[in-house]
């Protein structure tokens, strides 16, 4: 008898309690588009940011909450299969949930011998394949099968490799750290069990990016070690930093007087710290101020990229009777016109 359990499983309630809806949880209707989405949870997250809620369990909660949401809605086969399925067919995964893939279930071999002697489980380590091909595999050995595509050769015969999916948070990207993660592993008596490990996640790495836990695949066959364990990361989106690369964006704030005048102002950086950006005098909106070697390691370049300060320009929303009548004087003043250049001369 052989067992095929699913690797992954993380994505249940948490303490018993049932999930809300994710389009409620964003507040979004069931036809939002993906800016829609994006624009609501940076919205909500920055809200309920625990840096901005020191000490609030509930906001902590909510951010964590709206994080797993976002997630899921953001990407197009997972929302795909929530439309369709819920929460239980995203926690058994896309494949599960369409029925086609083995992390839909169990399924035990009750012939001769087993069904994987020499499978190639090459597809889990990203190498062309996927789930569908494994099970085809095992529907031609019973007999079922309904595919002609060749079989990919295996990387290690009579190894297993397996593949999980890692969700953390741009912080723990940025600046790295280490996790646990509980998975299903399969065993060699045909059964499973739940094992808790530990993950070294890397500084600067990157959504989609894979990680590689040796020997924590399934067991081998034939004498063959385990196979691997590999990890997607999934890296959720933070209210405020942007990644491009290497490098960091935050948009900073600024009124119409400190682009004017000149100004100095406190800005935060992904790694945690913050400091003083010098904004000069006659600064227009748009404008990037480059903050040196405050952005991610890259192994490509050999050193760290930057973090770019880009200013948006704030005008008052609301002008006491002193204001108004200052602005009214500077408007009355003669100066240069932002309107000079085509097409405005044209």
């Amino acid at each position: 008898m052989f067992i095929i359990a699913s690797a992954a499983t993380h994505g249940f309630s948490e303490g018993g309690m049932a999930k809300r809806d994710y389009y409620e949880v964003l507040g979004v209707p069931r036809n939002a588009g993906r800016d829609d989405i994006r624009k609501a949870y940076r919205r909500l997250a920055r809200k309920h940011h625990p840096d901005l809620n020191p000490g609030d369990a509930e906001a902590e909660r909510r951010f964590k909450e709206l994080g797993e949401a976002y997630e899921v809605l953001s990407d197009a086969e997972k929302r795909k299969v929530y439309d369709r399925f819920g929460h239980e067919g995203v926690r058994m995964g896309a494949g599960a949930a369409a029925g086609a893939g083995p992390f839909a279930g169990r399924y035990t071999w009750t012939g001769g011998g087993s069904p994987f002697e020499d499978v190639a489980f090459e597809a889990f380590a990203g190498s062309g394949g996927g789930p569908e091909s494994i099970l085809e595999e095992l529907f031609s050995r019973l007999g079922g099968a309904r595919s002609r595509r060749p079989r990919p050769q295996s990387r290690r015969a009579g190894s297993a490799d397996l593949e999980s999916e890692l969700a953390i948070t741009f912080a723990q990207a940025v600046r790295g750290a280490e996790t646990t993660l509980t998975v299903r592993r399969p065993t060699g008596d045909g059964n499973s069990r739940r094992e808790t490990l530990s993950v070294k996640i890397p500084p600067g790495v990157e959504d989609g990016q894979r990680l590689r836990l040796h020997g924590k695949g399934a067991p081998g066959v034939g004498g063959e070690p385990p196979g691997d364990l590999y990890l997607r990361i999934r890296v959720r989106p933070h209210p405020y930093f942007r990644r491009h690369g290497a490098d960091i964006y935050i948009d900073v704030p600024i009124s119409v007087a400190e682009a004017a005048l000149g100004a100095t102002v406190e800005v935060p950086t992904a790694h945690g710290r913050r400091t003083r950006v010098r904004i000069p005098a006659g600064t227009a909106g748009g404008t990037r101020l480059r903050l040196k070697g405050q952005g991610l390691p890259d192994a490509r370049i050999g050193r760290h990229g930057d973090q770019y300060c880009v200013i948006r320009i704030v005008p008052p929303k609301r002008l006491d009777e002193k204001q108004k009548r200052l602005f009214e004087e500077l408007r009355g003043l003669k100066s240069e016109s932002p309107r000079t250049g085509p097409p405005w001369n044209a």
